[in-house]
């Protein structure tokens, strides 16, 4: 209803307004300018500056929706000066905010009354100015003044003129201040005389060459080059790449203005301004940009953006352990040091904070370019910690040296130092660091405010919500503080006191002597520290978890979303609520009774669950509300059973543990919280849904439906989803009888085959196989509609959706009677005026890029859609190949049901709009979402995925959800009346965050962990996080504020690679530009997640990579380095934190492990003192006591445990909450029985891998493991070649440590770590379906034998070849020569890693990890062994390590000039190649196998020495070859050739050319590598099988396992596969041919093991040259 003194305007008035296209923009609303004038506005913009014509057009169709959409609740004049607001120049538009952040505004306008944007200063430094003309507020005041002033003529046209500069931007969309810029130039270039005294238009698309197509063909240049024709993606990492961020960046700043030059050298700003428009054409771009962040690929990220949360963990430990280990820092001669002593030792946390903090200066410089806006203050900031530095570590050196002096100057300067360091670390910890010193985020000056305004200008949080933030903080870190210094620190200090100063006597080395192993004790220590450490750490997030949980729940019953309330309440007063809190009754003319009004919206929603199938007529009639005949014969309204005799059982009502159960106890318990109170459906805003699809399905066909995909699958898509939809299908089956009967009858002449009885039961069977009899076209089809409602289709996305239409019409047919009784005879008629209402206030765009490119099956079921929901609106990219040598054109295109056909069957399009070039530079998605946010319409937006779902009874809320914006009530002064009006102050809400139901297949364990984790992040953790104002853009039935969005660089970023996750970058620039994120929770979507364990780890890939990516953007770096304590520690624990908690969890564990291997050996080879049961120490001398040591270390195990299992409370709270003690048990008890815990393991371990490995080479290379259902049986070679690389190498290296600690250290503890460990070897295997039934299992082995032995002779598609080459190509990265084969698109695109992190993490850490594990391996080799004194360990490591690699390269020499001799003879042979490199893998494995013997039977068959040697030997090993890798190899062939031409001997004719000589020579480093891979793969493989090979023995496993995964009973069970006799013939041969070969490797493996343990004493031989080894 608008405002104001005009009638309230009637849309009724017998309808001559419906014809209207725009009905609030009426010329009975005085409006200030009909439609006319604007079109006339549009037309002579488009013909002074060139725009296309159907852009033009499509701005005006959106410019008048906007109009139309605002003027319906307010009055038209108010509508369009919030317009002009919004975009250009109110408090919030971003306009206005680079207006002055890029200091247009300083003019030398004194007095002058014209808009400011005239007087540009006339160079950059302008004439001498007095201080008053020049301060901000002037300004601004000028600024409001001349936007008050104007008229609504010149606001409409800036308007227009902005929209048309965006519209046909393309990819320059993504740089708004560039926008900016662009559209002020045409600005001033429109007012000038030159442009009003042309008369003759200037030609069509001239704006798009001159102005966009320059800056567009940069941003293309910068990622892709031009090879025969063909785009290429340069290989260049994004420390090289000047992306959208740098080039926008540039529009910042006045200096960054002034470096842009023409051609011929002149700046583009001592042109006149209104000259500067027509001058764009030649520009010189390329000479203008550069990179304004590096965003290099290092950990030092880390140690920037976070820098307080290392000074907060780091320095804090220092001061708690510095004062717990006294005897570390005592003087020789006494046990405890003097006072001044240990106040200065602890006071040197302080330094350790400054540290940190340099370090992180010292970084920024790397990642910050030294231009006009940083370099000084971090100068300066450097210059203020070396003082710092001295303050807080200079003390100490002093205090050291006159330690003995009797004087209290030294107690008196350490007390000092100790403060000192205390406010040190506290002013480090609390203040960001780019406010230090030149504060980047409150500081007046003009010299930061660009950064302030697009990177700092956060939100206020309210008073509750700021003291709330503060408040969950303090709690965490209190308790946090508290508790690890009782439990981790203290208890710490004994064992430091007992192992500080211990050295180990009567030891000795051959070349150390005791130098390395009488101090195995402080050794051990250190380690200890850093395990302490990361203890220290963890604890922390376990408190946010445990806090965060109590938050949550305390605000769930605040907003009154509980459990408590008990159901029979919710369901009964549910009638009340709908229709106090959904229902715009206030503005109703004629009063109903509310029963009336509720049982229309209440009999829409059961109906529509009827139609879907979920609910069965007999259910429907219980639901119903029913006219039934009352007293005095009137007809009556009767409530349904269910509200008014509602027991609280549900199945009486619904079917038990279904859909419809869980849509209306959601629907019954979200009224209870609070909304926004609706507008009238008239009044309400307009607003778009946006579905970017590129290649998704759009509806299954009949074949994917009722065929099964291939041997592993078991089972056709059609039974699966009977299985997981059992009474749906009832439904549908009995629905289509009755249709089916319905035609027969219809179609039978005389009506008498119809009495005879017949068995109608075998009748009905086709029916319950496949949904229907006859295959005529319109059976087949609801079937397949039934199927692809049930599956990730995109029919299912869009028939979702389209419930919004269905919600607006029903409700305006509810809340509007007058119309019903208008139209009482004429249906037609009500329909389409209700029609008309949703299509005005509702638009739907599905963005399919490929549209142009479909095959015909897509392209039918596209035309289906339209078909089906005429108002969908299809944006597709349309090629039109260029003339003769120059770039095809590209053009944006958009088309709907209602387009007509031309004549060669293809619809007519609504709009063509020519981009720039093609707009597909980054990941696809967020460019699909940009080309069409041209074609959004309306103020809000919501995205969604294309795997997504909606319902009638959550679109009706859609009123009140958009009432979230706070925009519904506007008040009708003017914003620019004055400035700082408090309607007119608030930050914007950009984002509201809504809840995500995963519906896909919640069958078994793994569905059921994802399910809940979703539950817990996409739930409980927002719910606090909005609160405190820390939730970012998660996910996607997000509502955003589309002007808002638009302005600020549209609603998704779009770097190649950067932007992985595109969606979270979008809320972060909301964040940090001033728009506010709230998160509701009575609204929630439907969303598909593919449940089986690949999908789930391969999805968890792509977060941990896009969370690598994250670390490196510059967003994070703001974010990090500007927001206050409270909201920094919020937004790090809300998502960088986890997965970095996630990489602490692993490493932990390793620490563990090395902690426990060096303790081991204490414990082996020393004398433990004896204690007695109070804890002292009986017998004093020649021993040591570790007792306190051992105790430590039980305690660390509980600390691992705990932090592991904080990650089940979350679940079980809100379980707890939302259905109460017993299912929170039952689901815990289930995720238990599952074996969850194991998969909980392993996701940590492949979150925290994908994270590094992003962060050193970049890339997400991974092996796909395809989609098929989760009960999909995957081959052990698969799993085994997607896992070793992430998971399995390291368990397995874990599992040899563990082995040791178990064979020298046991304590009942360890068990838990052999769980831990074991599952990160075999956990793809346990939650892979029927694993474990035999046949299989035997076939799988079979499988493996020819990978491991493929692809020698002959291209094999999946090789453990193959394997080994594309885990390697990370390091040396590829060839740039395509060598005559076509390159395969493996991972082409992706960039070598740097020399820098490959010579880090790929030679000096395997050298320290190696020298860890031998230094622990020569300390157990320095006690003399039955009397003798032992050779030196190094020598005998070295000749093990070393051995082997000898032992391969002299093989392989030996064979390489066999097979180039006898290869060419041999050339009909195909086999030939393949007997060579078995050969060659053979003997390679016999070596490795006759070292290992060797070692062992020098170590005398002492078991724990043997492992101990293998773990350092295999350490050695492992450096040995990485070096190799990434030290000697040049770049990979594309191709695989070398490899067969080695084998083969034959290199002629490989088109290796003239590298023909150069290439053996590499391709015999990489074999020498290649053969120690594949012999220890070997062996690893075989471990595994043994490991799996009991379980498969237990009889009826496979159904017992089964049930585990999936929570079926052994009934429901999906049927063994069914194969043909001969498939059966074979199979059983092989199964009894492979397992005979399985049994005798197996036990040929067992038997090098066994025989020595056995024959242990026998088996001594004497030879001298072992003794010297």
């Amino acid at each position: 209803m608008s405002t104001g003194t005009n009638a309230p305007y009637n849309p009724f008035s017998d309808i001559p307004g419906s014809t209207e296209p725009y009905p609030a923009w009426s010329s009975d609303r005085d409006v200030p300018m009909s439609t006319e004038e604007i079109e006339d506005i549009f037309l002579d913009l488009a013909q002074k500056f060139g725009f296309q014509r159907d852009s033009m057009r499509n701005m005006f169709d959106f410019l008048m929706q906007l109009l139309d959409s605002r003027a319906s609740r307010m009055s038209p004049n108010q509508a369009l000066i919030t317009v002009h607001a919004d975009y250009i120049g109110g408090q919030h538009a971003n306009y206005r905010k680079w207006y002055f952040a890029a200091q247009l505004n300083l003019d030398d306008a004194v007095g002058q009354s014209q808009n400011p944007g005239l007087q540009r200063l006339r160079s950059i430094k302008g004439n001498v100015q007095t201080a008053s003309t020049k301060s901000l507020d002037s300004a601004l005041n000028r600024w409001r003044n001349a936007m008050h002033n104007m008229s609504q003529y010149d606001r409409l046209r800036q308007v227009a003129l902005w929209l048309l500069c965006w519209a046909e931007a393309g990819n320059v969309r993504f740089t708004p201040e560039c926008l900016c810029f662009i559209f002020k130039c045409a600005d001033d270039y429109y007012r000038s005389p030159d442009c009003q005294n042309r008369v003759d238009p200037v030609p069509e698309g001239l704006y798009l060459e001159s102005a966009i197509k320059p800056l567009y063909r940069f941003m293309r240049d910068q990622g892709y080059e031009v090879v025969d024709g063909k785009f290429v993606r340069r290989e260049k990492d994004h420390h090289e790449i000047i992306g959208y961020d740098d080039i926008n960046q540039l529009f910042w700043y006045p200096e960054g203005l002034a470096k842009i030059v023409l051609n011929d050298g002149t700046r583009l700003l001592d042109i006149a301004p209104p000259q500067r428009f027509m001058k764009f054409g030649n520009i010189a771009w390329n000479r203008v940009f550069f990179k304004t962040f590096f965003e290099k690929r290092s950990l030092a990220h880390l140690l920037i953006n976070f820098n307080r949360i290392w000074i907060l963990h780091v320095a804090v430990y220092f001061f708690y352990t510095a004062f717990n280990s006294p005897r570390v820092y005592a003087p020789a001669n006494k046990t405890n040091p003097s006072a001044a002593m240990t106040w200065s030792a602890t006071a040197l946390g302080g330094a350790v904070a400054t540290l940190i903090m340099i370090a992180a200066t010292l970084a920024e410089f790397s990642f910050t370019p030294t231009t006009w806006n940083n370099a000084s203050h971090l100068t300066t900031r450097l210059i203020f910690l070396l003082i710092v530095l001295a303050l807080t570590g200079g003390p100490t050196v002093y205090i050291a040296i006159v330690d003995d002096s009797k004087s209290n100057i030294p107690l008196i300067i350490g007390i000092v130092q100790f403060f000192v360091s205390v406010v040190a670390t506290l002013a480090f910890g609390i203040i960001p660091s780019g406010r230090m010193f030149g504060d980047r985020v409150a500081s007046k000056s003009r010299k930061y405010m660009a950064s302030q305004t697009f990177t700092a200008s956060y939100p206020e949080l309210g008073g509750s919500a700021r003291f709330g933030s503060v408040l969950i903080w303090f709690l965490i870190f209190g308790c946090k503080f508290v508790e690890s210094y009782f439990f981790l620190t203290n208890s710490f200090s004994q064992p430091i006191a007992v192992m500080a100063r211990t050295k180990v006597q009567r030891c000795s080395d051959k070349f150390f002597g005791s130098a390395l192993c009488s101090n195995q004790m402080p050794f051990a220590l250190a380690i200890m520290y850093v395990m302490d450490l990361v203890l220290f750490f963890l604890d922390t997030y376990l408190w946010y978890i445990v806090w965060v949980v109590v938050f949550s729940v305390c605000r769930s019953f605040y907003l009154g979303l509980s459990i408590w309330t008990p159901w029979k309440e919710v369901y009964t007063r549910m009638p009340k609520r709908i229709y106090a809190k959904l229902l715009a009754t206030s503005e109703m003319e004629v009063k109903y009774k509310p029963k009336v009004l509720v049982s229309q919206v209440w009999n829409a929603v059961i109906i529509s669950m009827y139609r879907e199938h979920l609910l069965s007529i007999h259910h429907v009639q219980r639901l119903l509300y029913h006219q039934v005949d009352g007293p005095e014969g009137r007809r009556v309204l009767r409530a349904p059973p269910f509200f008014t005799h509602n027991t609280g059982r549900e199945s009486d009502f619904f079917p038990a543990g279904g859909e419809a159960e869980r849509r209306i106890s959601f629907f019954a318990s979200s009224l209870t919280t609070a909304f926004p109170d609706p507008l009238p459906v008239e009044s309400m805003p307009t607003f778009t849904v946006l579905v970017p699809h590129y290649s998704e399905k759009i509806l299954l066909s009949l074949r994917e439906i009722i065929r099964e995909e291939d041997q592993n699958t078991r089972v056709t898509l059609l039974e699966y989803l009977k299985q997981l939809h059992p009474v749906e299908w009832d439904n549908f089956v009995k629905d289509t009888k009755i249709l089916a009967e319905e035609t027969s009858a219809t179609n039978s002449f005389d009506g008498g085959d119809h009495h005879e009885k017949h068995d109608s039961r075998a009748d009905d069977l086709p029916f319950y196989c496949i949904g229907f009899k006859t295959s005529a076209p319109e059976y087949t089809l609801r079937t397949r509609i039934w199927a692809s409602l049930r599956a990730q289709t995109l029919y299912r996305t869009v028939s979702g959706m389209m419930n919004y239409s269905k919600a607006i019409k029903l409700l305006y047919r509810v809340e509007n009677p007058q119309i019903v009784q208008r139209f009482a005879g004429n249906t037609d008629r009500l329909e389409r005026e209700l029609e008309r209402m949703s299509r005005r206030k509702f638009k739907f765009t599905v963005s399919m890029q490929r549209y142009s490119k479909f095959n015909k099956e897509e392209l039918e079921n596209a035309e289906f859609l339209l078909r089906a929901y005429p108002d969908l609106q299809i944006a597709y990219l349309d090629e039109e190949p260029g003339q003769k040598g120059s770039d095809p054109r590209l053009f944006s295109v958009l088309i709907d049901g209602h387009s007509e056909f031309d004549e060669k069957g293809k619809r007519k399009p609504k709009f063509r709009v020519e981009l720039p070039g093609n707009p597909i530079l980054g990941d696809g998605k967020s460019d699909n979402q940009n080309h069409a946010i041209v074609f959004y319409r309306g103020e809000y937006l919501q995205l969604i995925d294309a795997n997504q779902d909606n319902y009638l009874e959550e679109c009706i809320k859609i009123r009140n959800i958009l009432g979230e914006f706070e925009q519904y009530t506007i008040s009708g002064q003017s914003p620019y009346a004055q400035w700082g009006h408090k309607e007119f102050k608030k930050s914007p809400v950009a984002i509201v965050g809504t809840r995500e139901y995963i519906f896909s297949e919640n069958i078994g364990v793994l569905g059921d962990i994802a399910a809940g984790k979703e539950q817990t992040f996409g739930t409980m953790t927002p719910r606090v996080l909005a609160w405190i104002g820390g939730k970012l853009h998660y996910g996607h039935p997000d509502f955003l504020n589309a002007t808002f969005m638009t302005t600020r660089g549209g609603v998704s970023k779009a770097q190649k690679g950067l932007h992985l996750n595109e969606d979270i970058f979008a809320g972060m620039t909301a964040i940090s530009r001033g728009g506010r994120i709230k998160h509701s929770e009575y609204y929630q979507c439907g969303k598909g997640r593919d449940l089986g364990f690949g999908t789930i780890l391969n999805f968890q890939t792509k977060l941990g990579t896009g969370m690598g990516e994250q670390m490196l953007s510059r967003e994070y770096y703001y974010l990090g380095t500007q927001l206050p304590l409270d909201r920094f520690l919020t937004f790090y624990y809300g998502h960088p934190g986890f997965h970095i908690n996630n990489i602490l969890v692993i490493y932990s564990i390793q620490i563990f492990m090395v902690t426990l291997l060096y303790l081991g050996t204490l414990n082996k080879e020393l004398a433990i003192c004896p204690v007695d049961s109070a804890g002292n120490v009986i017998q004093q001398s020649g021993c040591y006591n570790l007792m306190p040591v051992f105790d430590w270390i039980k305690r660390c195990i509980v600390s691992i445990f705990l932090v592991f299992f904080i990650a089940f409370l979350p679940l079980f709270l809100q379980e707890l909450l939302e259905r109460g003690t017993g299912m929170a048990l039952i689901r815990l008890g289930k995720q238990f029985l599952s074996l969850s815990p194991i998969f909980e393991v392993f996701s940590t371990r492949i979150y925290s891998q994908s994270i590094l490995s992003n962060l050193t080479f970049g890339g997400a290379r991974y092996i796909a493991t395809g989609r098929g259902f989760a009960t999909t049986r995957m081959s052990f070679t698969i799993l085994y070649s997607r896992f070793a690389g992430p998971s399995i190498y390291m368990g397995m290296r874990n599992i040899l440590l563990l082995l040791y600690a178990t064979l020298s250290l046991w304590t009942p503890f360890l068990i838990y770590f052999w769980f831990s460990v074991l599952s990160m070897c075999i956990a793809p295997f346990v939650f892979n379906p029927h694993q474990f039934s035999f046949p299989d299992f035997i076939i799988d082995y079979r499988e493996f034998l020819r990978w491991m032995s493929r692809g020698n002779s002959r291209h094999k598609a999946s090789s453990w070849y193959g394997y080994c080459r594309l885990s390697r190509t990370m390091i040396t990265g590829y060839k740039k020569k395509k060598l005559g084969h076509p390159s395969e698109k493996l991972s082409g695109d992706v960039p070598r890693a740097r020399w820098r992190t490959v010579l880090f993490s790929e030679v000096i850490w395997p050298i320290c990890q190696a020298i860890v594990f031998v230094i622990a391996y020569m300390f157990v080799k320095s006690f003399p062994t039955k009397g003798k004194e032992n050779p030196s360990p190094l020598i005998r490591i070295a000749v093990i390590s070393v051995g082997p690699v000898v032992w391969n390269a002299a093989m392989l020499l030996g064979l390489f000039f066999l097979s180039l001799f006898l290869g060419p003879m041999m050339a009909s042979w195909t086999k030939f190649a393949s007997i060579v490199a078995a050969l060659a893998h053979f003997l390679s494995l016999l070596g490795l196998i006759v070292f290992f013997e060797f070692f062992w039977f020098l170590e005398l068959w002492d078991a724990s020495h043997a492992v101990l040697g293998v773990i350092s030997i295999v350490a050695v090993q492992r450096a040995i070859q990485k070096i190799l890798i990434s030290v000697f190899l040049s770049r990979e062939y594309k191709s695989d050739e070398t490899n067969i031409a080695w084998w083969s001997g034959k290199w002629y004719g490989r088109g290796l050319g003239s590298s023909a000589f150069s290439q053996p020579a590499r391709e015999y480093v990489v074999k020498i590598v290649e053969m120690s891979l594949w012999s220890s793969d070997f062996l690893l493989a075989h471990i595994l099988l043994i490991i799996m090979t009991p379980p498969t023995l237990i009889p009826f496993v496979d159904r017992l396992h089964s049930t585990m995964m999936f929570w079926l009973r052994p009934t429901k069970q999906i049927r063994a596969p069914l194969f043909s006799t001969k498939q059966k013939r074979q199979r059983r041969w092989i199964v009894v041919k492979y397992t005979f070969v399985y049994i005798i490797v197996v036990s040929g493996l067992a038997a090098l093991i066994v025989l020595p343990v056995v024959f242990r004493d026998r088996i001594t031989l004497t030879c001298k040259v072992c003794q010297s080894i």
